[in-house]
This record gives C-alpha cells, structure tokens and sequence, in this order.
C-alpha cells in the first residue's frame, strides 16, 4: 500500500510540473493581445514613454517569454524588451539560421497589408534556446510592434 501511494504522491507531483511547465510559454493569442494592448499604451502615453516601458524587462509588457519588439519602417530597432543591445540597429539585413529575412519579410507584409503573422527562429529569452517562434505585428502610425510565442 505504501509503494502505491509513493507512485501516486510521484505522478501527481510530475503531472504538476508539466503543467506549470505548459503555462510557462506564453501562446499566439496571448502575443497578440499584448500587441494590441501596445498599440493602446502608445495611444495614451505617447511613443517615447511606451517605447521605454516596452524595453524594460521588467515592465508590464514582458511576460514568460512574451515581450514586446518595435521596428520603423526601415527596419531599425526603437524597442525591444528581450535584448536593449537591439534598440538602435538596423535590422532590415538579420536572417534566422535558416536564411530567412524576417525583418524584412515583416516590414514588407506590414506596409502591404498592415498586419500578420510572421514565423521565424529565435533565441528565447527563458529557455536561451533557439526555437521556433510565431509572431504577431500591427503598423501603427510609422512603426510595427510584434510580439511573439515560441514553439517548441
């Protein structure tokens, strides 16, 4: 009788790491929604308070593994809640380990359409592990803020 309330104490505390590790991600729906509430920051309080509070990694637009990017029209970096080294650098060139031009294929889809989805590997900031990663991204006014969930 103790070995099988051993077993049962175990598989219960497993079953309850796998679920904190299953909520530690954050998901495509969640990244959009941060971007839209983004876009509703930038609204009321103007670019240059929002774009430092988008940059502060412990602000109120990092979550898990969801932060908050932001990009101008040429591609340079104004805001980046995962990596500050960023802000500042033209990006439009950078490709993923596969070759891929996410920063331009996002610019380009978002003056043609204005919004979208963009996947694309990255490094996560939690796991510092290159992954997969789905990103959402609306222009607003001359700039394009993404956020993105990763994959794996």
């Amino acid at each position: 009788m103790k070995k099988i309330t051993a077993v049962i104490m175990v598989m219960s505390f497993l079953f309850a790491g796998l679920a904190v590790a299953a909520g530690s991600k954050g998901t495509p729906a969640e990244a959009e929604a941060m971007v839209k509430k983004a876009i509703n920051y930038i609204k009321e309080n103007g670019k240059a308070k929002a774009f430092a509070e988008f940059s502060n990694p412990k602000g109120k637009f990092v979550d898990r593994d969801l932060y908050i990017t932001v990009y101008d029209m040429t591609g340079k970096c104004l805001a980046h809640g995962a990596n500050q080294k960023m802000i500042g650098k033209d990006m439009i060139e950078l490709r993923d380990l596969d070759g891929k031009p996410y920063v331009k294929e996002r610019q380009d889809m978002a003056k043609e359409k204005g919004k979208g989805w963009i996947q694309y590997k990255f490094t996560n900031p939690v796991t510092k592990m290159i992954e997969d990663k789905t990103s959402y991204f609306e222009k607003y006014d001359d700039v394009i803020i993404t956020c993105g969930a990763y994959k794996k």
